[in-house]
């Protein structure tokens, strides 16, 4: 079978529908379900569209005929908000689904998400007290914004997630997040950023095996680990140079969280979808016409 976004939105409807409990029989039902305007929102990742007015009159000419109604933006937008929850749960599922999802080894590491590039913007925003100014190491910049801090499987196939403050302590948002998981057994791979007696010891408290690169002036234990490292970079580069993660639109606390959290969905879906048809991991080039 090819890659084809139709195949992948059907496919994710109906796994979607399966998964996401039956809504409560009162009133009018919507003219669209919950399942269908998932996979809506993930058509729209990888269309490249953030802005939602705009990929709906799209829409209406390139899935018009998947979809008998489309929504309007303003009550596109709410019901997404709405459906917050239901994001982040399906991630998890469908992770589950994924062969990769069993494999031993789990990488960890974070990247900016942008909000604002202009001090009126950090100002005057629906984001101002929540959002804040980072340092970005790799880029040698700063942003404003969050961080992005994900645990995935060696194919990029997110296992967990935190959304925190640009200027949060890394370590101590990734120690909270990684104990929502289970590690025991498992290998966990990080930068040097995750350096630290106390980090370590709460990965062996998990029963975790930690590795990160060594770092200068201590003595030798894992080395560089960057072909291992360069795994997680690439899934970063695939969300936000195919899911656009940095151009996600949001601009309100929770628009943000489900624009970061629909672009993690596109990745699982994705992973699972080509992973059905026998098509290359993160291969999602097919998608984006």
């Amino acid at each position: 079978m090819l890659a084809d976004l139709d195949a992948l939105v059907t496919a994710l409807y109906v796994r979607v529908d399966d998964l996401l409990p039956a809504r409560p029989r009162r009133g009018r039902p919507p003219r669209i379900s919950d399942a269908e305007l998932i996979a809506l929102a993930v058509a729209q990742v990888f269309l490249g569209c953030p802005n939602d007015r705009r990929f709906l009159a799209l829409a209406r000419r390139r899935l018009g005929h998947l979809f008998p109604y489309l929504p309007q933006q303003p009550g596109y937008n709410k019901r997404l908000r709405r459906l917050a929850p239901a994001i982040a749960w399906t991630i998890g599922a469908l992770a589950r689904e994924s062969a990769s999802f069993y494999d031993g080894l789990r990488l960890l590491d974070s990247t900016p998400v942008p909000c604002g590039a202009s001090r009126e913007t950090a100002r005057r925003s629906e984001l101002a007290g929540v959002a804040s100014y980072g340092w970005c190491r790799s880029q040698s910049r700063y942003f404003w914004g969050f961080r992005l801090y994900l645990l995935c499987a060696p194919d990029g196939m997110p296992i967990c997630f935190e959304l925190a403050p640009a200027n949060a302590p890394e370590r101590q948002v990734a120690a909270e997040m990684l104990c929502r998981v289970e590690l025991e057994g498992y290998t966990v791979v990080a930068d040097k950023g995750f350096a630290g007696a106390e980090f370590e010891a709460h990965m062996a408290a998990l029963g975790a095996r930690f590795l990160r690169p060594d770092r200068k002036g201590e003595r030798a234990r894992h080395g560089s680990l960057g072909a291992v490292r360069q795994w997680i970079e690439s899934v970063f580069w695939t969300c936000k140079g195919q899911l656009a993660l940095e151009r996600h639109g949001g601009r309100t606390l929770t628009g943000v969280c489900v624009r970061v959290a629909l672009r993690l969905l596109a990745l699982a879906a994705g992973l699972v979808h080509n992973q059905s048809i026998g098509q290359p991991g993160r291969h999602f080039s097919a998608y984006g016409y």
